[in-house]
This record gives C-alpha cells, sequence and structure tokens, in this order.
C-alpha cells in the first residue's frame, strides 16, 4: 500500500508542476502581448516635391512617441512608428496602406503629408471603416463626409475657402478697393481645392476675374503663365501652388515686374525654411496663408516651447527644416488627440476612437482642438502673413517676431499690411 501512494504523491507533484509550468507559460504570454508595440502606420513624402514638409512632420511624430515612450507609453504598452516613403506620388498610396494593414498589421494610421497623398487614402479607410486622422489636406472630405476622419490642419468647416478667405478679406478691406483679380493654380487635388474657394470668395466681395487658369504640375517654366498674368493688369493675384511651382511662380514675378497691388494667397512651400532663406527678400510684400508663426499668441501654447527646443536640435542633425515653424507643432499634436483618445476609450477600437475625438476638445500644443464638419476644426484659424522687412538670406532673422507679420484672423493679428505689393517689395 506504500508504494502506490508514493506513486500518487509523485503523479500529483508532477501533475502540479506542469499546471504551473502551463500557468506561468500563460502568464508569460499574457506579458509579452501586453509589451507589445501598439503600431501606428503612414505613409509619408521622404522623397519629392513635398518631402521638405514631410521629413519634419516625420521628425515631429518621431518625438512625439519618444515622449510617449519615456512615460510609460500607451495602455502599458510601447509606440511603435511603422512609414514608408510615398516618394509625394499618390500612386503608391494603395500599396502602402494595403502593406501596412495587411503585411504589418498596424493597429492605427494617420495620413501622409498634403491633400494630394490625403485623397488615395480616403476610399481605403472607408472601405475598412479606419479611424483616419488627416495631416495638412485641404477639403478632402466634402465628397465623401466619412464619419471618422479627422484633419489636424486648422482649416475651419468650410476648407475650400479657408486658404484664401483672409486674403480676400484684407484685398475688401482696402481704401480703395481693389477691382481686378487674377487666379492661377496646378491642375492637382490642393490647388483646385483652393480655386474653387477662390472663385466663391471673388464673387461674395465682389471683385471681376480677368484670368482664371490652370497649368500642368510637370511646369517648370513659369515666366509664359506670369507674363500672360501681367497683360491683364489685375489688382490682385491669388496663386494655389505647391513647393516647387511657388518657387517658380515668384521667380518669374520678380522677373517680368509683376507688381500688382497683392499678390500671393495659397503658395505652398512658402513657409518652409529652406525656401525663406534661399528666396531671402523677393518673398517681401507677399501675403500668404499660413498655420503657425514665432509671435508671441503661438510660443504662449503650453508645451510648444518644450518641442520646438527639442525639434530643432535634432532637425540639425537630421537635416531638414532647422526651424520647424509650419507643420511640425501639428504634427506632434496629432499624436497628442491619438494618446488621449486610446488612454480616455482604453482600447483600440477605431469605432469607439472615433466617437471620443469627435465628441472631445483636445489639450495641444497648437491649442485646444475640437473637430466639427466633415472632421475639419469647429472653427477655423488660417492665418494671412505678410513678408515684410526681410534682408539677405539669414536664417537667424526668421526666428523671432516681425519678418512673417500676422495680417488675419484679427484675434492673432500682430502688424499691419504694407499695402500694395510694390511697397513691401522694394
Amino acid at each position: 500500500m506504500k508504494q502506490p501512494f508514493k506513486q500518487s504523491i509523485l503523479t500529483w507533484i508532477l501533475t502540479g508542476a506542469v499546471v504551473g509550468a502551463i500557468v506561468l507559460a500563460g502568464a508569460g504570454t499574457f506579458v509579452a502581448r501586453a509589451a507589445d508595440p501598439i503600431k501606428i502606420g503612414f505613409g509619408m513624402a521622404l522623397t519629392g516635391g513635398l518631402s521638405a514638409n514631410g521629413k519634419p512632420a516625420l521628425l515631429a511624430l518621431q518625438i512625439w512617441k519618444d515622449d510617449i515612450n519615456k512615460k510609460g507609453g500607451l495602455l502599458g504598452r510601447p509606440v511603435e512608428l511603422v512609414f514608408y516613403d510615398d516618394q509625394t506620388n499618390p500612386a503608391t498610396v494603395p500599396g502602402i496602406y494595403s502593406k501596412l494593414l495587411d503585411v504589418d498589421k498596424v493597429d492605427l494610421v494617420t495620413s501622409g503629408y498634403g491633400t494630394n497623398l490625403i485623397a488615395p487614402l480616403m476610399p481605403i479607410a472607408m472601405e475598412r471603416k479606419l479611424l483616419i486622422m488627416g495631416i495638412f489636406g485641404l477639403a478632402n472630405n466634402e465628397k465623401y463626409k466619412y464619419p471618422n476622419y479627422f484633419q489636424i490642419s486648422p482649416n475651419g468647416p468650410e476648407p475650400e475657402t479657408s486658404t484664401a478667405l483672409g486674403f480676400f478679406e484684407l484685398a475688401a478691406r482696402q481704401n480703395p478697393k481693389p477691382q481686378t483679380v487674377a487666379i492661377v493654380g496646378a491642375d492637382a487635388e490642393y490647388p483646385q481645392n483652393a480655386l474653387v474657394g477662390a472663385r466663391e470668395l471673388i464673387k461674395k466681395f465682389g471683385f471681376k476675374t480677368v484670368y482664371d487658369k490652370t497649368y500642368p504640375p510637370s511646369t517648370t517654366d513659369y515666366t509664359p503663365i506670369v507674363r500672360a498674368i501681367k497683360a491683364t493688369n489685375p489688382d490682385i493675384v491669388f496663386v494655389a501652388s505647391y513647393p516647387p511651382d511657388s518657387v517658380g511662380m515668384l521667380r518669374a514675378a520678380h522677373e517680368v515686374g509683376l507688381q500688382p497691388k497683392l499678390f500671393g494667397g495659397g503658395m505652398v512651400g512658402l513657409m518652409f525654411t529652406s525656401i525663406m532663406t534661399s528666396m531671402g527678400p523677393m518673398l517681401n510684400g507677399v501675403v500668404n496663408y499660413d498655420f503657425w508663426a514665432p509671435e508671441p499668441t503661438f510660443l504662449g501654447i503650453a508645451g510648444v516651447k518644450e518641442f520646438l527646443k527639442e525639434y530643432q536640435a535634432r532637425a540639425e542633425k537630421a537635416g531638414v527644416d532647422p526651424l520647424g515653424y509650419y507643420l511640425p507643432p501639428y504634427s506632434y499634436a496629432t499624436g497628442q488627440v491619438l494618446a488621449q483618445a486610446i488612454e480616455a476609450t482604453k482600447g483600440l477600437d477605431q469605432q469607439k476612437l472615433a466617437d471620443y475625438i469627435r465628441a472631445t476638445e483636445f489639450n495641444t500644443i497648437v491649442g485646444k482642438v475640437k473637430f466639427g464638419k466633415n472632421g475639419e476644426w469647429a472653427k477655423g484659424r488660417t492665418l494671412m502673413v505678410q513678408f515684410q522687412k526681410i534682408q539677405g538670406t539669414g536664417i537667424d532673422q526668421f526666428r523671432g517676431p516681425g519678418k512673417k507679420v500676422v495680417l488675419y484672423p484679427d484675434e492673432f493679428k500682430s502688424g499691419n499690411i504694407i499695402y500694395p505689393y510694390s511697397a513691401a517689395k522694394n
């Protein structure tokens, strides 16, 4: 009778050991899963025409990721960014996001930078019922009205007119009021949207259109276009362009002596540090949209000085836009919105996150952000700035206030317009 008893004891010991091993193994699996990273995926313009902004946008998101992980991550898990170069080519976008979702198995996605790169993502997001954070797209959701899309740029509830509104409102305030307008832009998604808004505002403010044409995105010689505009002798010239053509149009304007009373409006790229330092005094007098300026109103927002200090230290080593005054604060804020939503909903459910983002006002380094109609900001904050008194091409003059004066909206105004354009140009 003693031998079976010993075997029984041994059986219990062995059974207990096996059960214990299974429990421990299970616990190990649980710990590993809890520590699995939260993957956030996106394409980004790291080469091509929009890379001067795509690379700083990426750096800002990397700083956000590092800040989050230093605090223990989200839901007790580290955050990992998974990204690919979209080459500023919309045709790459479907393949990139299919790989992110089906191969890399990311938990969440954001868009890349810019209207043209967000456009091909929208059908994918809708088909898969994804939460999508848009990074600086203009009116991408006006035709879709997809409820789970949110745009971090402060265009406001009427995005098509947002880029041009302050420009034409400032024009209408001048005395005597200018009368004639020329509008021009590339035949691409963003410029087309901006030109639609410009046409609405021309009617609203009672201006007369004397020139309204587009040019192919592949254009390299802008002199014939500017000569044709000059021949119509417009009081106002509104340009909707991407960085390469913004530079080309401005150089051509100086070359042919184009001198309307007001020039600029929707020229992407003029706020890039590399373009500001290469164009120098050629920028003087241009009135253009912007989203951020180194003026006291913006520098006083909690967290932005600390972010810019870190960004500028890293940007120098990374060889990207050394100031980071245009897109980077908003790119970082994109991460802040996602983080606050994830922590509040205690999960990664796409629909729960979208519902929370739609209903909530967020505190970010660009101020309070509340989304409204079609995922745009409930209240717009697109600035109109004027380049003034730029001398030479030194970067230090752009670090502080005074060179990019905020004219609009009135609550952010930091100086007065120099009018007409020729007075500021010289």
